[in-house]
């Protein structure tokens, strides 16, 4: 388990993540339980990474790691701010997704002008993680960022934060069409039916059986989801019978009025 060593800087969004180095020489965008969203919001980004992982999709890794209450005492930054006040971040197991290199010498975007869009080495996999997007109901907008990778000319996408997959705290699926769905449609032009939505489809449906679910499930610790256990197996069970509902779920959203697949006629 990595142990945080140094805070870098306060990252922006809802769940008021902090950029840390640990000792294995890495830097994580750390969550804590205390976050103002949800504990659960945690464990989401652990299930529902790790999942996109074993489906193939570009996403970062994550970890457990843990933050001492010495680290947050001599930090000032490392607080939440709740409406008019703050409380200090909880120390213990928190969540932390690896950040792509060294955030002095590594530019990343996470907003991308429609012709750089284009440009993008792997603009097929948001194609993969519409996929992902729908079988989770992520009720947040689809959050990537843009970066190249030393000797590499072009910029890849990473695809973060999975925390509002199954609709965050309240680990239901309250599914509508555009639902998942990346802002900018211009990622969505190689699309041109549901076969340009494979191999994902496939894995989801043929590979993301009830032991696989399970088996990523038992690596979250107990307290992301108040040692509710039971909660997290029903979560488990609905997202197992959704897995042939994905296509079903593409096609509400190719026939909304948004029209996100162009080339799709």
């Amino acid at each position: 388990m990595p142990l945080a060593v140094e805070h870098i800087r306060r990252m922006r969004g809802g769940a008021q993540a902090h950029l840390m180095r640990c000792d294995d020489g890495a830097c994580y965008v750390v969550k804590f339980q205390n976050n103002p969203q949800h504990v659960r919001v945690l464990a989401n980004e652990m299930l529902g990474t790790r999942v996109a992982a074993r489906l193939g999709l570009p996403v970062p890794r994550v970890e457990v790691v843990e933050v001492t209450s010495e680290l947050i005492a001599l930090t000032a930054d490392l607080v939440m701010q709740l409406g008019v006040g703050r409380a200090p971040c909880l120390a213990g197991r928190q969540l932390g997704s690896r950040y792509p290199g060294d955030p002095a010498r590594l530019v990343v975007h996470d907003f991308l002008p429609d012709d750089a869009l284009r440009e993008v080495e792997n603009l097929s996999d948001f194609a993969g993680m519409l996929v992902y997007d729908k079988w989770t109901c992520n009720t947040n907008g689809r959050q990537v960022v843009f970066f190249t990778e030393p000797g590499r000319s072009r910029r890849q996408a990473m695809m973060i934060d999975q925390g509002f997959c199954f609709n965050a705290g309240e680990w239901n699926f309250p599914d509508a069409p555009l639902r998942g769905i990346y802002l900018r449609h211009r990622v969505y032009e190689q699309i041109t039916g549901m076969d340009s939505f494979e191999p994902w489809l496939g894995r989801v449906e043929q590979r993301m059986s009830p032991g696989v679910l399970g088996e990523i499930a038992e690596e979250i610790p107990p307290e992301w989801y108040n040692h509710e256990l039971d909660k997290l197996g029903e979560l488990l069970a609905r997202l197992d019978e959704r897995r042939t509902r994905v296509r079903e779920l593409i096609v509400q959203a190719r026939n909304s009025g948004r029209q996100p697949f162009p080339n799709w006629k």
